[in-house]
């Protein structure tokens, strides 16, 4: 490497101060140094890619444009270490509920992630990342 090139610094895509409360659910963490909390976040953003790279693969061998839940689960299901820990967190899908289920709209198409239905017995994560009512800003009064 040329004394010339400047590195750029690696910068985690997740905000650490939820990493960090995410981390903290553990009761057996106290504290949470940023060495450890830089390589959580890294590798947390390194494991999605890869389950989302696995998750286009399948849905490409089905000749599919839009990646599912079920192509999640195919490419869980093929990597034998992230099979062994995460399978048992997916929930199972129902086929009756597949079956069942009303055909998805061109409105439903519209709908931001956030107000579309999810797959019964999930949560979207983004929920996990919401500001809970205990969580209101700090107020200083200047006395």
């Amino acid at each position: 490497m040329a004394e010339d090139e400047v590195v750029d610094p690696i910068r985690p895509e997740f905000p650490t101060g939820r990493v960090k409360k995410i981390m903290k659910l553990d009761n057996d963490i106290n504290k949470v140094n940023s060495e450890a909390l830089f390589l959580i976040s890294c590798s947390t953003n390194l494991f999605l890619q890869f389950l989302a790279e696995k998750s286009a693969e399948v849905a490409s061998e089905k000749k599919k444009k839009i990646v599912k839940f079920d192509h999640l689960r195919t490419a869980v299901k093929r990597h034998r270490p992230t099979s062994d820990f995460l399978l048992d967190s997916l929930p199972i899908p129902a086929e009756s509920t597949q079956s069942d289920a009303r055909p998805v709209t061109d409105r439903d198409r519209s709908l931001p992630v956030s107000d579309k239905p999810v797959l019964a017995g999930t949560r979207r994560i983004d929920h996990f990342f919401r500001k809970t009512e205990n969580e209101a800003p700090i107020q200083i009064n200047d006395a």
